[in-house]
């Protein structure tokens, strides 16, 4: 079992955060198993050094202890730190391509705004296929010249991905309608999430991926791009999002439940105690260590609902 905690350095944590974390070192832990700290500094605009220490020190503050990973890169599967790993997604990327799956997009966000299929009211968009070329039943000729920069996309088959998350259970989802045909690197050279989280958690040996509810369906594409670069897809446990009093999901301005904060109103103990009555895993919120909470831990435990409100 090897679990992993995979936060952007954008800002302080926030009480949702620390949720996430808290579940997945519990279940890499009780299984006796290891637990990884990357950081997802894939965006250079907001990510920032000084947020990354903040996040370790807050963890080691919760006795949220890592065995690999971190700013300081401990381990052999490094580097930790994804604004480091270019030349690896480089290499992926080109294994893609050999594929003959993969194709230049030269929309821009407002080009794929204004020619969307529906989509969920999350916001999701769904790729309508406006370069997608003929050989994938689309009908672009792409203009080499027609614009410097471009996006590399992948083509999508219409089948289903089917997996089972430890909390949803079974999952079935068609790419095609879902997303369509998706990004893998941007035409500024910024490489998509979706490619860079299966290469790190493949090259590092995550087994467990533990994150929030919003990403269930995302794990289909993951899944996809696991098969085609012939590695095995890890489990995955999506849990619910935590929401402020009225009703939102809790982002990095929630200030007042930022981990800022509540190191000044409450102890370690107490934070875990909360967090683990509010995963269902006790009955009532009384302190608690993180490794006093193992006993106890179990997924069929935690609450199965797509978000709590605190």
């Amino acid at each position: 079992m090897t679990g992993r905690f995979a936060p952007s350095p954008s800002g302080r944590m926030h009480l949702g955060n620390i949720f996430a974390a808290l579940l997945s070192w519990l279940s890499a832990r009780k299984e006796g198993g290891r637990w990884i700290l990357r950081i997802e500094d894939l965006d250079p605009q907001r990510s920032r050094m000084d947020y990354a220490l903040q996040i370790e020190d807050d963890l080691e503050w919760l006795g949220l202890d890592w065995d690999e990973g971190g700013v300081a890169g401990k381990g052999d599967n490094g580097p930790y730190c994804q604004s480091l790993r270019g030349e690896i997604y480089e290499k992926a990327l080109d294994k893609l391509k050999s594929t003959g799956l993969t194709y230049p997009c030269y929309c821009t966000r407002a080009d794929i705004m204004a020619t969307q299929a529906p989509h969920e009211s999350d916001g999701r968009v769904v790729y309508s296929g406006t370069c997608r070329p003929a050989r994938f039943g689309g009908g672009m000729s792409h203009n080499e010249n027609r614009r410097q920069e471009r996006a590399t996309r992948i083509y999508v088959p219409d089948r289903e991905i089917v997996f089972t998350d430890r909390l949803y259970g079974r999952q079935s989802v068609n790419l095609a309608g879902h997303c369509g045909d998706f990004i893998l690197r941007r035409g500024d050279g910024a490489w998509a999430y979706q490619l860079a989280v299966v290469i790190d958690d493949a090259l590092m040996g995550v087994t467990e991926v533990v994150r929030g509810s919003d990403l269930l369906l995302s794990s289909a594409q993951q899944i996809y791009l696991y098969e085609l670069l012939g590695y095995p897809a890890p489990e995955f446990a999506h849990v619910p999002l935590l929401c402020n009093a009225d009703g939102r999901r809790l982002s990095k301005r929630d200030a007042s439940l930022g981990m800022g904060e509540l190191r000044k109103e409450y102890t370690p103990s107490q934070i875990i105690g909360q967090l683990a009555y509010i995963a269902g895993i006790l009955p009532e919120p009384f302190p608690v260590s993180a490794r006093g909470l193992l006993p106890l831990f179990s997924w069929s435990a935690v609450r199965k609902t797509a978000t709590l409100c605190i």
